[in-house]
C-alpha cells in the first residue's frame, strides 16, 4: 500500500509518498494518484525531518528511501547523496565521477527525474559556469535551498 501526505513549507506545498516503510516520491505539490492520503508515522518523520533541514537545524536525513529509476539514474542519484551540505557540483562533474565525462545532458536528465528532492539533493547541481539551470522544484527554490545552505554550512548541527 502507498501512503502520501502533503506539507506545507517555506518552499511551498511538497507532497510525500511512503511505499512500505522508504519514502519513495517527495516533491513540490501534485496531484497524488494510487495513493491513500493517510498519515503515518513513517510520513510524519518524514516531514518533521523536512522541516528541520528547512529551519537550517539539519544537514542530513535518516529516512530510508528507495529510488525506482534505470542504472544510470540510480548512479547518478547516488552520487548527488556524495555531494556534501553547502556544496555544489556541475552536471559535467558529476558525469565524469561516474564514468561518463561526455554525459552532463544525461546526468540533468536523471536529476530532473529525481523522485526524492531535497533528500537526494539534485539542487546541489548546477551549470559548469555557475549558474543555476535545471530543477524541477523551480529555480527560485533552488536558489533558496542553496542560500540556506550556505547560509549554515558552518552552524555546528548534529543532525
Amino acid at each position: 500500500m502507498k501512503y502520501g501526505l502533503y506539507l506545507e513549507t517555506s518552499i511551498g506545498r511538497l507532497y510525500m509518498e511512503q511505499e512500505d516503510e522508504f519514502l519513495v516520491g517527495l516533491g513540490r505539490a501534485k496531484a497524488l494518484e494510487g495513493v491513500k492520503l493517510q498519515e503515518t508515522p513513517f510520513l510524519r518523520n518524514v516531514a518533521e525531518e523536512i522541516k528541520e533541514f528547512l529551519n537550517g537545524c539539519r544537514k542530513g536525513f535518516d529516512i530510508p528511501i528507495y529510488r525506482k529509476g534505470t542504472e544510470f539514474q540510480r548512479r547518478v542519484w547516488q552520487e548527488l547523496l556524495e555531494i556534501p551540505y553547502g556544496e555544489t557540483r556541475s552536471y559535467g562533474e558529476l558525469a565524469a565521477k561516474i564514468g561518463c565525462p561526455a554525459g552532463a545532458r544525461a546526468v540533468g536528465q536523471a536529476c530532473n527525474r529525481n523522485p526524492i528532492m531535497i533528500i537526494v539533493p539534485c539542487h546541489r547541481v548546477i551549470g559548469k559556469d555557475g549558474r543555476m539551470i535545471g530543477f524541477g522544484g523551480g529555480l527560485d527554490v533552488k536558489e533558496r535551498l542553496l542560500n540556506l545552505e550556505k547560509h549554515y554550512r558552518s552552524a555546528k548541527i548534529e543532525k
